[in-house]
């Protein structure tokens, strides 16, 4: 095969195959584990607790789902701005939580759910405190009266938990909702009559099952590897940013920091994030288990504070549930930004980010954006486009004195390749030229791909018209349609290659690729649709200017060979 055709055919055949494998990925059943599955062997110990009868994150009993009393305990609902949370009178647990500014992908009329008690995922966030006559997460609270809404001009809404005194003992769960806050503040007030002190450590916790949460539409986003991450992660200022899979933390392989005195955990999946922050500079002991019934826990522990006789003392976290925004996540946590995964391309994909960012700043449409930053990609590249389209100019006005190389020499391959590397040589022509726009592309379009898949700004995002999500495939098929044909037109402007079953190849890839680009996310067709048509007005001006030279020049005239 002509070498200036090697690099996209091997281009094209590893993406085939990665589409195929994908393909049988996503037709095999998802495998759960069983619910009654024993429990290995914890990622971490805990920190040294007395008494063994009271409950710990690493040694909870941990009930079936459907049997939970969490769906037997009374419920209130609090409502704010942003969130809806349901809380249950066991534990204070917040066991459902729907986002109001962010719709359901498979019905748009309700809001996201991201805390599930059971409808499509077990998944709620756990807190409690250990010591003697202290309520863990399994104790039973007083709930107020009614649903609790943050009302018009209301900036806060505080939720206090009664637990039943205990020997002396009180304890108050109090919750604190913020109007435009995906953050809650969890607090624990301790009020200590007895004649000695006391001892308590808090602990605050995800429950969650195995199974991954919403991905991109369509199995194009299982392509190039593309799987959102799902599972615990935990950050310290001195391990980094650590991602735990469920496989990991039931083999007992999980490998994260324990102790610490800084940052937090978290539960991560596609678009949205969950984590407990707790203050800074207060020791803490990091957690993670499979359940008895096959769930996963990841938490923390703090360490134990001494409660004075007849004082109160509050000890607590803030737990942040809600999207990856990624102007916001910084500011809530250090490091809580990097649970937005653009996977290996990161270096890439993060300044294209940026980028795009600035722009939907000045556009207010991230379709418009991406057509401005396929544009500022164009620009920067254009002169090593120029040089490319220049060669491949060139190859096009060398056809018919390629063709008559072949005539001549059709017999003897090694004569043919050696005469037509002179001719290269001669007319300063390289081969391969052709290849370097498309080479220079697959980065800049795996990262984009990534920035799509994995930014929840573009979740949902319209451009116009038809295109109402650009994350998602284009419903109608029109712009891979419109890509196809772009295609086909970059195709019939380069040149004819000398090889019938090359030439059959290269008039195949358009309609190859069109139906390869009908699973992309729509976003990503539109920047390639843009670039396809920027490169065919600079492809033809080039090729017109060349074609015109080479009639003025005397070369093929006084080739002995033409």
């Amino acid at each position: 095969m002509d070498q200036r055709r090697l690099i996209p055919f091997v281009i094209l055949v590893f993406s085939l195959v990665m589409l195929w494998s994908r393909w049988i990925e996503y037709n095999q059943p998802a495998v759960t584990a069983p619910s009654g599955a024993a429990t290995p062997s914890t990622a971490t110990a805990p920190t040294a607790n007395a008494d063994d009868t009271v409950p710990s994150p690493a040694r909870t009993p941990e009930l079936q789902p459907e049997m939970s009393k969490a769906s037997r305990a009374p419920r209130i609902a609090v409502v704010t701005d942003v969130l809806r949370a349901e809380i249950s009178a066991e534990g204070g647990n917040i066991v459902r939580l729907e986002l109001e500014k962010h719709r359901a992908t498979d019905d748009p009329a309700r809001g996201f759910v991201i805390f599930d008690d059971g409808g499509k995922h077990l998944y709620e966030a756990e807190s409690g405190l250990l010591g003697a006559d202290l309520p863990n997460h399994q104790a039973l609270f007083t709930l107020p009266e009614g649903e609790q809404t943050l009302a018009d001009g209301q900036d806060k809404l505080v939720l206090r938990l009664e637990a039943p005194a205990a020997n002396g003992v009180s304890v108050t769960k109090i919750m604190t909702f913020t109007r435009g806050s995906y953050l809650i503040e969890i607090d624990y007030e301790i009020r200590n009559e007895r004649p000695e002190a006391i001892t308590a450590q808090a602990y605050f916790q995800f429950l969650r099952d195995g199974n991954p949460a919403e991905q991109a539409r369509g199995f194009g986003a299982q392509t190039f590897g593309a799987q959102t991450f799902t599972g615990p992660a935990f950050y310290t200022d001195e391990a980094r940013f650590q991602k735990v899979t469920f496989a990991e933390i039931a083999d007992g392989e999980a490998k994260f920091a324990t102790n610490a005195n800084n940052g937090w955990v978290a539960m991560v999946q596609h678009y949205f994030v969950s984590a407990w922050l707790p203050p800074q500079g207060v020791t803490r002991d990091y957690l993670a288990k499979k359940t008895k019934a096959g769930n996963y826990t990841a938490g923390l522990m703090l360490a134990p504070v001494t409660v004075a006789p007849g004082a109160t003392l509050n000890t607590g976290a803030k737990l942040y549930a809600g999207p990856q925004d990624q102007d916001k996540l910084e500011s809530i946590a250090p490091g809580l930004k990097l649970v937005v995964d653009y996977g290996m391309l990161t270096v890439i994909a993060a300044p294209l980010f940026w980028l795009l960012s600035l722009l939907h700043s000045l556009t207010g449409n991230w379709g418009w954006a991406i057509i401005l930053v396929t544009v500022i990609i164009k620009l920067i590249f254009f002169p090593l486009s120029a040089t490319s389209y220049k060669s491949m100019a060139k190859m096009r006005v060398l056809g018919p004195r390629l063709q008559r190389l072949k005539e001549l020499y059709g017999n003897d391959k090694a004569k043919m390749q050696q005469e037509m590397m002179n001719l290269y040589r001669t007319e300063k022509i390289n081969p391969l030229g052709g290849c370097l726009p498309i080479v220079v592309q697959i980065p800049v379009f795996l990262a984009l791909y990534w920035v799509l898949l994995g930014s929840v700004e573009m979740r949902q995002a319209p451009w116009l018209g038809w295109i109402q999500d650009l994350s998602a495939p284009d419903p109608y098929y029109i712009l891979p349609i419109i890509m196809g044909a772009s295609m086909l037109i970059q195709t019939k402007l380069n040149p004819n290659p000398p090889d019938p079953m090359q030439a059959k190849i290269m008039m195949a890839l358009p309609i190859i690729f069109t139906f390869m680009f009908l699973l992309f996310p729509s976003g990503l067709v539109l920047y390639w649709v843009v670039n396809n048509v920027l490169s065919i007005a600079q492809q033809w001006q080039i090729t017109r200017m060349i074609e015109q030279g080479g009639k003025k020049t005397p070369n093929a005239a006084n080739d002995p060979k033409a």
